[in-house]
């Protein structure tokens, strides 16, 4: 392997392990999907009464 294909190939495993070990934080803050064939729940602000 040629020096730059070194580096390069070692760049991209600690940018791959960065991304592993960063991902449970990641999922940590999303939302749940709504379940399929479920109504849609709407509510209006309170403070937007004509």
């Amino acid at each position: 392997m040629t020096r730059a294909k070194k580096i390069l190939t070692t760049i991209a495993l600690i940018l791959t392990a960065a991304a592993v070990s960063a991902s449970p934080a990641l999922a940590d803050n999303s939302m749940p999907a709504p379940a399929p064939n479920s109504p849609a729940s709407v509510t209006t602000p309170a403070d937007s009464a004509p």
